[in-house]
């Protein structure tokens, strides 16, 4: 993994571009050097890897998904309102807006112009499949954006959400690996089912450790999911959890935007803790990681990469941040 991480660091680094106008490549540069675990550009090198290619094949489809999930970021945090991204400033905070949107745009042209590394056949293939995650990733922001005004978000269109948003490039990454690889439909589909449900697990994780997570390893202001009262998660699993009183009262915190935040976040946790809100959301991280495990079998993997992608699981399953 970390050779892997070395590898396409290297890789990823040559190819921003040193040019006018300096202060467009400077806040792309600047975000694509701000660290992450680069888990979904590691998924399509070893995609690629366990389908039979050689990872350095794959490297041009990585850092198009890579740059196109840092293109989303940007945006999301300009429409979130946050300051802070893996412990550093976000880009509309270091710059401004209009740079942090017009560097989002770049970001997002230049993702589809690393596929053109590849041949019509495999060019057109991850260009329709990147076409289509955008399509269900812009679905799943405005989703979440319509859950702020809304206090009746069921638990089923929520995971929708996250899937759109989050799971489906994890699961898309996996695809791109393949397709590189040149493996068959039915075994790319199944990898694709792991790599959603990992997504899925991911994202529910996330949730979790804004709110129960440790703010130095986290990279993030705990209890910013809170602050900015997005229906997470824990947020759902409360009010159907919660006695008439606790849940009045919980929705009553998230609707009172003058309240201070270190009074809010304190008070909206006891009431998640006195439903065990998080025990409930890290056993549903672990039925979504059970459920990924099972869609292995379908992969056409030798057991020792399906024993390496169960490994993979349980790792990003027991991070913390």
């Amino acid at each position: 993994m970390e050779r892997l991480k070395s590898i396409f660091e290297k890789y990823l680094l040559e190819q921003i571009p040193d040019k006018e106008p300096a202060s467009l490549y400077t806040a792309m540069r600047y975000v694509l050097q701000n660290g992450g675990k680069r888990i979904r550009p590691l998924l399509v090198l070893l995609s690629a890897k366990s389908f039979g290619s050689p990872v350095e094949k794959a490297l041009p489809a990585a850092s198009s998904i890579e740059i196109f999930h840092n293109f989303t970021l940007i945006h999301d945090d300009i429409m979130d309102h946050s300051d802070v991204r893996r412990g550093k400033a976000t880009v509309h905070e270091k710059w401004d807006e209009n740079l942090a949107i017009l560097s989002g745009d770049t970001m997002l042209v230049w993702a589809y112009k690393m596929l053109e590394n590849y041949n019509p056949e495999i060019f057109k293939k991850l260009n329709v499949l990147l076409n289509q995650t955008a399509i269900e990733i812009c679905e799943g922001q405005q989703m979440d954006m319509d859950f702020e005004h809304r206090n009746d978000v069921p638990m089923e269109e929520y995971l929708r959400m996250i899937r759109l948003k989050t799971a489906v490039l994890l699961g898309t990454a996996l695809q791109f690996g393949g397709i590189v690889a040149g493996a068959v439909d039915k075994n790319l589909e199944a990898f694709k089912d792991y790599g959603e449900k990992i997504g899925l697990a991911f994202q529910i994780q996330d949730d979790y450790l804004d709110t129960f997570g440790d703010h130095q390893k986290f990279g993030k202001k705990i209890g910013r999911d809170i602050i900015d009262r997005k229906k997470t998660f824990l947020y759902i699993t409360a009010l159907q959890k919660a006695r008439e009183e606790d849940r009045k009262k919980l929705i009553d915190l998230y609707q009172n935007m003058d309240i201070d935040e270190t009074r809010l976040v304190p008070m909206v946790i006891e009431i998640f803790k006195k439903y065990r809100v998080d025990q409930i959301s890290l056993k549903k991280i672990q039925d979504f990681t059970e459920q990924a495990l099972s869609a292995l079998d379908q992969t056409g993997f030798s057991p020792q990469e399906k024993d390496f992608w169960k490994q993979f699981a349980y790792n990003l399953m027991n991070r913390e941040k």
